[in-house]
């Protein structure tokens, strides 16, 4: 009985999974129609891998790009030297 539990489970969790990334693609305005095909065909061909791998993929493609820090062209920069001649 708990054999037949856990291979529920795990069936269970496969289609959850499977047609979360799958809707997650679907919605996606920056792939093409193949594209989306493609991806949504190797989430459920290949079973939590390509699930989960795409998924984190394009999640990590929403990301803002954070603004770099200004390098140096303070008052005083990393050498030590200030910019107005006084050393």
């Amino acid at each position: 009985m708990d054999s037949l539990f856990i291979i529920y489970a795990v069936i269970a969790t496969y289609f959850a999974i499977s047609l979360a990334v799958s809707v997650f693609l679907a919605k996606r305005d920056d792939l093409d129609t193949m594209q989306k095909i493609a991806q949504i065909f190797l989430v459920w061909l290949i079973p939590y891998i390509a699930a989960i791998a795409l998924w984190q993929f394009h999640k990590s493609q929403d990301r803002p790009i954070k603004s770099h820090s200004e390098f140096g062209g303070g008052p005083r920069d990393s050498s030590g030297a200030g910019s107005d001649g006084n050393h």
